[in-house]
């Protein structure tokens, strides 16, 4: 051995200062439920009985049409008890421009409505963006929305083109949280290309996530806004687009092992019409859907309740298809076999992650593994 014990203090004090960053820029996937979707309404739609009229529109079109997804028995049993996993309420492209007397009503009676009667594993609220135009309404309404709603939620900031808008984000979300006792964590939307590539040829999405000093907890690709912006003719906007699919790669590794997570956006073509365009619609949303999982991104949005059924139809059949695999691969993985496939600790880690989802939103019931072993592994 030629090295000494000068050597290794030498090459670890040199390391110091980057093992610092990789710990605090990658910590890893975070821990806990991510819901399988997140369902965008107006806010002056927002009622105490949302669920309950979301739940009936969708057991409505799910019993009105013949089901050719499989899985109906899980479907209905999980429209029944829990059709809206993650609601946000919207100020934005769904809700539009009001005055300000109008969105204030908007926001308190949104608030209370959660308060009072709305309960969903997952909630929250997307203002308007920090653009010139729409700032101050955007202040306003999460100000005011925070006076009348104190539980946990989500703030979805929309539009992002840059570092300085998430910056600013943070300075605000430091502020409201010293006035209310809170600890705010907000979404950053990718509608816009700026947000992918700037311009000086980096990725901007990546500086995004280093600029909301671990306060960023997803991105989520805006399919209509990011297309249209990249100049894809209206007809031709589609989650499954190549442009869309190179937004969301570069989303992907910019995210990967941050503890950010993903969300793939929406289709627009809802299931309302006659029969035939209602199951043109389904088959649409389900193949979509199953395409985002296979690709890593295992939320969406989904925009009216006769969606939900072809979501979770699409999500139970991922996991139910993949669980005997993932299983017996991991099963292997830890007996020390190999089976003809030399895993290793990344791919485990992976096999573990799946099945614990699968588990989270009620894909599976029994994987062969106690569930401490599954997050222990992960």
């Amino acid at each position: 051995m030629r090295l000494t014990d000068d050597d290794y203090q030498e090459i670890d004090s040199s390391l110091t200062a980057h093992d610092a960053f990789l710990a605090a820029r990658y910590p890893g996937d975070r821990a806990g439920r991510q819901p399988v979707h997140t369902v965008y309404v107006p806010a002056d739609q927002v009622t105490p009985d949302l669920v309950d009229v979301w739940r009936a529109g969708a057991l409505a079109a799910f019993h009105g049409q013949d089901w050719p997804f499989g899985h109906a028995g899980q479907v209905e049993a999980k429209l029944r008890a829990e059709p809206i996993e993650d609601l946000r309420v919207d100020l934005e492209d769904g809700y539009g421009v009001r005055d300000d007397a109008t969105e204030d009503a908007a926001v308190k009676s949104a608030a209370a409505a959660l308060h009072e009667g709305i309960r969903v594993p997952f909630a929250g609220i997307r203002v308007k963006s920090l653009e010139a135009a729409t700032r101050r309404r955007a202040l306003r309404s999460l100000d005011l929305f925070l006076t009348s709603y104190g539980e946990p939620f989500t703030i979805t900031l929309p539009k992002v083109s840059g570092p300085a808008q998430v910056t600013a984000m943070v300075a605000l979300c430091d502020k409201l949280d010293r006035a209310y006792g809170t600890s705010l964590h907000f979404e950053i939307q990718v509608e816009l290309p700026a947000a992918v590539l700037g311009a000086d040829g980096a990725a901007t999405v990546a500086r995004l996530i280093t600029a909301a000093e671990g306060r960023c907890s997803g991105l989520h690709f805006g399919t209509y806004d990011y297309s249209a912006a990249a100049g894809v003719a209206a007809a031709y906007q589609s989650m499954d687009h190549p442009a869309a699919d190179h937004a969301k790669a570069v989303m992907q590794a910019a995210a990967a092992q941050t503890g950010v997570r993903l969300s793939d956006g929406s289709t627009n073509v809802l299931p309302v019409g006659s029969p035939a365009e209602i199951r043109a619609a389904w088959e649409l949303h389900h193949r979509l859907v199953r395409r985002s999982l296979e690709r890593g991104f295992y939320q969406g949005w989904d925009l009216h309740p006769a969606q939900l059924p072809t979501r979770y139809a699409a999500v139970y059949g991922f996991y139910a298809d993949g669980r005997d695999a993932a299983v017996t691969r991991l099963r292997r993985y830890l007996d020390r076999q190999s089976g003809g496939i030399a895993d290793e600790p990344a791919t485990a880690r992976a096999l573990a992650g799946f099945l614990l989802r699968g588990l989270d939103c009620g894909a599976l019931t029994d994987v062969g593994f106690p569930r401490a072993e599954l997050v222990s592994l992960t």
